[in-house]
């Protein structure tokens, strides 16, 4: 019998940690949908966590743990996806490693997605976004960093994490550019605009006079956790919604700002590899859900296209006679 103790482990801490250099976000979510997964095995098979077998890991019992987190932890379809790519990935990694279970774990993994509806993509109008980074109190130092932080998370569409954990020498103001690692440990450089660049050399003056190294730091000078910028973010989106109604109806996250980044990119008519790349993306594939959420866009490529020549016409009813007889 094997055990997959031996294989999590090493999946954890050879293979994600090392050969793929994961961030430590995609570690936790796949740590927690493992831990789920195997707090329902156990519970299914009545047998302690380090005594599970690939062999109680089938088809069946991965359908029925998604079936549970919907219904029983309400859990969304895309939630429910996330924790299924976590696990298609650790079995995927043991397939050759356990060819004695090779049928057991391809049937496994042949367990697909939940297809749902894609929400709208949320993202800020220019007059939205001058609102928002005008909104921090700008006498007090925590108003100044905010500013600083929305300002360039908008133009440049770094991730809230890359934002977290920007330090002090990855902020080159005469260069006008920020350079970051971001998913994959992939190291890049964004350029930023001259206003962006101007409040950002502000801040990093003041801020060198304070200990520690993050560019945007919390009280004692250390690293922002992605929860308090979230909060931040919501403190600042309900003032400036005071003078910008329209934020009042937008559910705005830190993502918000990086598609808002994007949008200004696409609007501005740079080419989706471009952007792409501007943004750390993999690929263009994921960059491509943009030109879905440009209306602009859109109308620009029907008005371009050559319109359809149809005649309308116009409706003549018969004579009513020869109807009548018609219908003999």
């Amino acid at each position: 019998m094997t055990l997959i103790a031996p294989t999590l482990q090493a999946f954890f801490a050879d293979h994600l940690a090392r050969a793929r250099a994961c961030s430590q976000n995609t570690i936790a979510s796949y740590r927690d949908a493992w831990t789920l997964f195997l707090g329902f095995v156990s519970a299914q098979n009545s047998v302690p966590c380090s005594r599970i077998d690939f062999a109680m890991i089938d088809s069946d019992c991965l359908a029925a743990f998604l079936d549970w987190l919907e219904t029983e932890r309400g859990s969304a379809p895309k939630t429910r996806n996330l924790r299924l790519t976590a696990i298609r990935s650790l079995l995927a990694y043991a397939a050759p490693r356990h060819p004695e279970h090779a049928d057991t774990i391809a049937r496994a993994l042949s367990v697909p997605p939940k297809k749902h509806d894609r929400p709208e993509l949320v993202y800020l109008s220019p007059e939205e976004t001058d609102a928002l980074v005008a909104a921090p109190d700008t006498a007090t130092p925590t108003g100044r960093r905010d500013k600083a932080m929305l300002a360039l998370a908008a133009q440049t569409g770094l991730r809230i994490s890359e934002l977290a954990n920007l330090r002090i020498e990855d902020v080159d103001i005469a260069r006008r550019r920020v350079s970051c690692v971001g998913k994959g440990r992939k190291h890049r450089a964004t350029p930023m605009t001259k206003p962006v660049a101007a409040v950002m050399g502000a801040w990093m003056e003041e801020r060198a006079t304070r200990p520690g190294q993050a560019a945007f730091p919390n009280r004692e000078g250390g690293t922002l956790s992605r929860d308090a910028i979230e909060h931040r973010l919501a403190a600042h989106l309900r003032t400036a919604s005071k003078n910008c109604p329209s934020l009042a109806g937008k559910h705005v996250t830190m993502h918000a700002l990086r598609r808002t980044a994007a949008m200004r990119l696409l609007e501005a008519g740079v080419d989706i590899a471009v952007i792409a790349l501007f943004l750390g993306h993999e690929s263009t594939a994921t960059t491509l859900v943009y030109l879905h959420a440009d209306m602009k866009l859109k109308q620009t490529a029907v008005d371009l296209a050559q319109p359809i020549s149809a005649d309308p016409g116009r409706y003549k009813p018969g004579d009513p006679l020869l109807a009548w007889l018609k219908a003999l």
